[in-house]
């Protein structure tokens, strides 16, 4: 499929119930416990249907929790004008704390100090998304500003959630966000 093209809607149909039925997996037991052969009876699909798909579990649980990355980069891009520097935007706020359901598989996908195939699907869009807003901006240190903003973010957050950092949900997104602030105020 090319990028910008309209994705059929029975692969999407398709994707979307292995994407649910992983989760539900992973609800009950560690990724590295989970087969395909039961995830695909719970998905209702085929064991070649999956693999026309996916080419491995750990593809489709990246896949499944790209959604928490989204999540992530319009969480720490939901304010508008003057950002405050110490009170983190409601959206980043409720992103930490609807971490926690899952919170086993992010730690299987994202290693701590922000690396795993999460970790790096994070970076590369929370990256793209501050270059881009940085170039907007006309910042001439956007790439460098860009790159520690999704660096610290994805560290900081696998990193709390492999219980390197302890605080809240609240108090996680509030320390988060003055380092953001910081980084963006440092050049």
């Amino acid at each position: 499929m090319t990028r910008g093209a309209p994705e059929d809607p029975r692969a999407a149909r398709t994707r979307a119930k292995l994407r649910e039925a992983l989760l539900a997996e992973c609800a009950e037991h560690p990724l590295a416990e989970i087969g395909v052969a039961a995830l695909v009876r719970r998905a209702g699909v085929g064991r070649a249907t999956f693999y026309v798909h996916y080419p491995d579990l750990e593809a489709l649980a990246v896949d499944a929790c790209a959604d928490v990355v989204r999540e992530a980069v319009d969480a720490l891009h939901a304010w508008r004008g003057r950002p405050d520097p110490v009170i983190a935007p409601a959206a980043l706020v409720e992103f930490f704390a609807a971490l926690t359901p899952h919170t086993a598989l992010y730690r299987t996908l994202l290693s701590p100090g922000g690396g795993g195939p999460l970790g790096q699907v994070l970076h590369r869009d929370l990256r793209a998304r501050s270059l881009a807003e940085r170039e907007l901006a006309g910042a001439a240190d956007a790439p460098l500003v860009a790159s520690a903003v999704a660096a610290t973010f994805a560290g900081v957050l696998a990193d709390w959630l492999h219980g390197r950092i302890e605080a809240t949900s609240d108090e996680i997104a509030h320390q988060v966000w003055q380092l953001l602030v910081a980084l963006h105020r440092s050049r």
